[in-house]
């Protein structure tokens, strides 16, 4: 609140001596304290000495007029009130003073109850104004304050939703024994492609979400068939298609997972529709999960699994050159084979050099050779 209790200062200027006296004279008598000036230079100086709630001026005057000054107030201090007192009724000037910001216009000879209900209402105004700029000013410091808090509360169940998701996935990822930090290795490859296609941040965080998550629904497949070291049987694939339908049923509900869940379903589809669960093809298929495709089968081919060991990078990309417009979207696989296959060999090794200062056994590329 703004104190009601401070005295209010109001200047008089005017080049009439008799009018600055009365004028002083009564307001001071009703409480306000006054100061007079003969002229409009004066003025100024006198408010660069000091603080008016209230200027009254006479319009005419030698020197420099009324309305001169009003502007010059209103421009260095708008919050101050103003009255403008004259002896000719010139309504243009009456209209020009009420737009420049002064609050009345009164004209001599004037009535001195007259003069002091205007200065009431304009010290009032001027209170009122100042106390609505004071809580507005209040009030975007306490949403500043509140944005602040809110943000970092949103950061820190962020923080703690990548913690758990992480955690969930890290579990997966050590029920397969010979995929120990896959997820991770695939999320990071699907940001730099996502990246080198210009997708917006939005969708950066969506898209890394899908591609970690992507094996979420392997929770519901037997380990007698997850684990199999040879190929699985005609029913045991058809368990195991299921997954993807079964991650997605777990994290639809999710609101901040909703955009992740569709790449979750949608990440064993081909761009030729030859893939499950709903065979779906060409741009139906979710662009996270056309990114995805592509580096799956990167990380697939350079990891060790049961049934064959890990191939070359050079490998990988050939195959993914030879299967674009089939398996996969050839635009995907067009920014995917221009990065430089020593881009994808540093974020294999980030990953897995994190995954074991972690503590984390890391099975994959035993022998280094076959990871070059």
């Amino acid at each position: 609140m703004i104190a009601s209790s401070i005295r209010e200062r109001i200047l008089i200027v005017d080049d009439e001596a008799n009018v600055r006296s009365i004028l002083h004279a009564h307001l001071e008598n009703g409480g306000t304290e006054c100061v007079s000036s003969p002229n409009a230079f004066d003025a100024l100086n006198k408010i660069e000495e000091q603080h008016f709630s209230l200027i009254i001026s006479d319009v005419m005057m030698p020197g420099m007029s009324g309305m001169e000054l009003l502007r010059l107030v209103k421009k260095q201090e708008p919050e101050t009130a103003f009255i403008m007192i004259t002896g000719l009724m010139d309504i243009n000037t009456a209209i020009d003073s009420l737009r420049t910001g002064a609050f009345d216009f009164i004209t001599k000879p004037f009535e001195l109850p007259a003069i002091q209900r205007s200065v009431d209402r304009a010290l009032e105004r001027r209170r009122l104004l100042i106390e609505n700029r004071y809580y507005q000013e209040e009030l975007e410091r306490k949403v500043r304050e509140r944005t602040f808090e809110l943000n970092e509360a949103l950061h820190d169940v962020e923080e703690s939703y990548k913690i758990t998701l992480e955690a969930l996935v890290a579990a997966l990822d050590a029920r397969e024994h010979e995929t120990q930090a896959h997820s991770q290795r695939v999320r990071e490859y699907t940001l730099a492609l996502a990246e080198a296609l210009n997708l917006n941040p939005d969708m950066l965080v969506h898209v890394g979400r899908g591609a970690l998550l992507h094996d979420v629904g392997k929770i519901g497949v037997r380990d007698s068939i997850l684990l199999k070291p040879g190929r699985l049987s005609q029913s045991e694939w058809v368990e195991m298609r299921r997954h993807p339908q079964i991650g997605y049923e777990i994290l639809k509900s999710i609101d901040f997972l909703a955009s992740a869940a569709e790449i979750v379903l949608c990440h064993q589809e081909r761009w030729d529709g030859k893939g499950y669960p709903n065979a779906l093809s060409g741009s139906e298929i979710p662009l996270g999960a056309r990114i995805f495709a592509v580096v799956d089968t990167l990380d697939a081919m350079t990891s060790n699994r049961p049934y064959r060991r890990a191939l070359s990078f050079e490998a990988a990309r050939e195959e993914i050159r030879v299967c674009a417009g089939t398996q996969f979207d050839p635009r995907v696989a067009d920014a995917f084979l221009n990065m430089p296959p020593e881009s994808w060999m540093a974020i294999h090794d980030s990953v897995n050099r994190l995954h074991q200062e972690q503590g984390c056994l890391d099975v994959l590329c035993l022998n280094s050779n076959t990871c070059q």
